[in-house]
């Protein structure tokens, strides 16, 4: 008898909830969507990777480098890793690409390998190529260098 007066109790909470989903007007709707659910917009256009092959500053300690090419068609998968036919040891002397970091040939206890650690194999999962894009939100991120050289001008703020 009790679960009936919860089944009731529910059913009567789903009316009254789809009551008033259904009597909002859609401009009252917060929502971040740019058109009505009921269209298809046209996607906006992909924006251009850059590919200047020059190395870029990193924003804050241990923070993995970005790529700074295209890698549109490299393999990576379980059997090739396109990436390391430039970064890795035995390559970078004809590729002049930056070596991998010798963590990357280090197993969770610190042990060295002699191959690329299967943990740090899938270079995407950290590293990643830029976009030239704007901001869809603006940013105000300061880096930890700049942010030292202001404390140490204004000694009084602190």
């Amino acid at each position: 008898m009790k679960s009936n007066h919860t089944l009731l109790a529910f059913a009567a909470l789903l009316t009254a909830l789809s009551v008033n989903a259904a009597g909002i007007p859609e401009d009252k709707v917060a929502t971040l969507r740019q058109a009505p659910l009921n269209s298809q917009p046209t996607p906006p256009v992909m924006q251009k990777v850059r590919n200047t092959d020059i190395k870029q500053t990193r924003n804050y300690p241990m923070q993995p480098p970005v790529i700074p090419h295209k890698i549109d068609g490299y393999q990576l998968d379980l059997k090739v890793n396109k990436c390391m036919s430039c970064h890795a040891r035995s390559r970078t002397g004809e590729s002049q690409a930056p070596m991998v970091s010798v963590t990357h040939y280090m197993d969770r206890d610190n042990n060295f390998l002699a191959e690329l650690s299967p943990r740090r194999y899938f270079c995407t999962q950290c590293h990643v190529p830029q976009l030239d894009a704007r901001l869809m939100v603006e940013n105000d991120f300061v880096d930890m260098d700049h942010l030292l050289k202001s404390g140490a001008e204004n000694p009084a703020s602190h």
